[in-house]
């Protein structure tokens, strides 16, 4: 990543083709370390929900990873397949995804994943855990 100026504000130069521009201002400009600092948080709290979030796309019935990608960029989660991969195998690992090879119109087969039993247990889990914790910061918000 390289942090870049314009007129003043930095910005994120990320790998990909996108730019996030960020103009966040704490009295005047922001340092270079505590917008670093600050990205480092937020992509932290995104990773820290990211399991969450997948087990949610995939309670909504069988899906193809590039789906769950789509989904995730949709909701302004963007996550690359070098990050969804590895957390699809550690899911199936605990049990909590199935998947089934289907045949493709556009090529080779393709891994269809749905959730197990154990993994819609644990998403209720989840989701009662994200009710009491959206509450806890919204009453400090």
């Amino acid at each position: 990543m390289d942090w870049n100026t314009i007129s003043g504000f930095y910005y994120l130069s990320t790998p990909t083709t996108l730019q996030y521009k960020v103009s966040l201002l704490y009295n005047g400009l922001m340092p270079k370390e505590e917008m670093e600092s600050l990205e480092n948080t937020k992509a932290q709290m995104r990773k820290g929900i990211l399991e969450f979030c997948i087990l949610l796309i995939i309670s909504k019935g069988e899906v193809y990873s590039s789906d769950i990608l789509k989904d995730l960029k949709k909701a302004d989660l963007i996550v690359v397949e070098g990050t969804l991969y590895p957390l699809l195998s550690r899911l199936k690992g605990l049990g909590l995804l199935h998947y089934s090879w289907k045949e493709s119109e556009e090529g080779p087969p393709r891994k269809y994943y749905t959730l197990t039993e154990k993994g819609e247990q644990n998403l209720e889990q989840l989701k009662k855990t994200w009710s009491k914790l959206k509450s806890s910061i919204n009453s400090l918000i």
